[in-house]
């Protein structure tokens, strides 16, 4: 029975899958069509990929949505590592779950009642709708996720390294940056990759709140598609998905050697204790 349950979930997932990934393949497949169509394959060729490296302002929107997803997941990381580290250190449980719950309204909003919400916003402000808007927009939607994946590391930390750091004359920034952080280091990690791929294509939010000339990646594709089928846009979303790829296979990495080195870390302490006995 386990092994039929087994094989029918790995069958499942194997579904769900090629259900995800089938269309962006479809997609890459004919970024390299020497025809103007995706009706049928008529050659193999670079043109496209060509076409949007030669593209100057198709280059300078690429740099542009780096440089907000770097900038706003930066930011939220470091907001989102605080207000997290506040939640989890708040004593009254009303007021945590209280907290907690303002910061879930902009995980379960809808992603155009937050633009549209953004936009009010700013106009009420008199902010101008540009690279400023977008990045606050960014920063603001961002946050809960770093709150979400920072949270769970400080519910599996010892809090009795915080009481024997104090205990051996650590003050507050000592054991906040020595002990506190460097644990839950892969929570900031994966907060910062999670903020950094929602910014990166983030289409709704941003498409309220940007303005003057200045566009994201997300915004232009759609702008471009509307326009027509255009085989470039397929080589530009294939070049994204590659990057996009690069950036899980790096944090897996860097994962596993933080991994590696816990365990290593396990065992030299295992040593040691043996020696001293």
């Amino acid at each position: 029975m386990k092994k039929t349950g087994l094989k029918w979930s790995n069958l499942y997932l194997i579904l769900v899958f090629a259900i995800l990934y089938i269309p962006i393949f479809y997609l890459i497949y004919y970024s390299f069509n020497e025809g103007g169509t995706m009706n049928s394959f008529t050659g193999f060729t670079w043109d496209h990929y060509k076409e949007v490296f030669s593209d100057t302002r198709l280059l300078v929107i690429v740099l542009d949505t780096l440089l907000v997803a770097l900038l706003s997941s930066l930011i939220a990381t470091f907001i989102g590592t605080m207000g997290a580290l506040g939640i989890y250190y708040t004593k009254k449980r009303p007021m945590r779950n209280a907290l907690l719950s303002v910061n879930n309204v902009l995980m379960v909003s809808p992603d155009v009642i937050i633009g549209a919400s953004f936009l009010v916003f700013f106009t009420f402000l008199g902010i101008g709708l540009g690279f400023g808007s977008v990045l606050m927009s960014h920063v603001a939607f961002s946050i809960p996720i770093v709150v979400l994946m920072v949270l769970p590391k400080l519910k599996e930390m010892n809090d009795s390294m915080i009481s024997a750091a104090h205990d051996l004359g650590a003050n507050n920034w000592q054991v906040l940056s020595r002990v506190i952080l460097p644990t839950i280091l892969p929570g900031i990690l994966a907060g910062y990759f999670m903020a950094f791929t929602y910014s990166l294509d983030d289409f709704a939010v941003t498409f309220f709140v940007t303005g003057n000339g200045f566009s994201t990646l997300s915004v232009e594709i759609y702008s471009r598609a509307r326009q027509g089928v255009s085989l470039s846009i397929n080589a530009l979303s294939a070049l994204m998905f590659v990057f996009a790829l690069t950036l899980v296979i790096g944090y897996y990495f860097i994962m596993q050697h933080n991994i590696n080195k816990k365990k290593k870390q396990r065992k030299l302490a295992e040593i040691e204790a043996v020696k001293m006995r």
